[in-house]
């Protein structure tokens, strides 16, 4: 038998980039608000079990939502964001920018001040994304997340999803994913209404 189970990616909403370091970051005023359109657009959807980043933004996108339907957010570590440097202290964009091209067609590559490569965060994301996967088939689960390590785990699943379609997300945004018997057959944006 079949079993098709429905994965939410939802990005975090816009983030103080000023406000404590990686692990830490609170939403903007419009990522609270943005949150809240996150909760209203999946509060219909049937979702069975939450799952998340530990990073604060990512917890905080989706908590909304797990409060009105009375759920718990399990907090994976391996579902965090790709650690840019050693000690995980928050890049500004343009930092980040010009490197992001040969991230993508070097997965071996690290910035010079360490931390993870494309293909280290991937392994240990797409490693939890199964396991979640495994434990909850023919469920609806949302998973609380951020742009790199979404696009990676989406990518195990399809090439499509690289550099390209990161430049093109926004804060928040979610992605329906429909696996069946764990391959992917249909991804579907679910645009957030204003």
């Amino acid at each position: 038998m079949t079993t098709t189970t429905y994965i939410y990616m939802v990005r975090h909403g816009d983030s103080l980039k000023t406000s404590g370091n990686e692990r830490s970051r609170t939403l903007s005023a419009q990522g609270e608000k943005d949150a809240q359109r996150v909760t209203q657009r999946l509060l219909d959807e049937g979702i069975d079990t939450l799952y998340s980043s530990p990073y604060t933004r990512a917890v905080d996108t989706i908590a909304g939502l797990a409060g009105t339907l009375g759920k718990e957010i399990h907090r994976v570590e391996d579902l965090k964001e790709k650690c840019w440097t050693e000690d995980d202290r928050t890049l500004q964009d343009p930092e980040l920018y010009p490197f992001l091209e040969q991230m993508f067609t070097e997965p071996d590559f690290v910035l010079e001040d360490g931390g993870e490569s494309n293909r280290v965060c991937k392994e240990r994301a797409v490693k939890a994304l199964k396991e979640i996967l495994r434990n909850h088939p023919d469920e609806r689960i949302v998973i609380g997340t951020h742009g790199m390590v979404m696009t990676l785990m989406m990518n195990e699943f399809a090439e499509e999803y690289g550099l390209d379609f990161l430049m093109q997300t926004s804060k928040p945004d979610i992605y329906r994913m429909e696996m069946k018997d764990g391959v992917l057959s249909h991804v579907q944006r679910m645009p957030l209404d204003d």
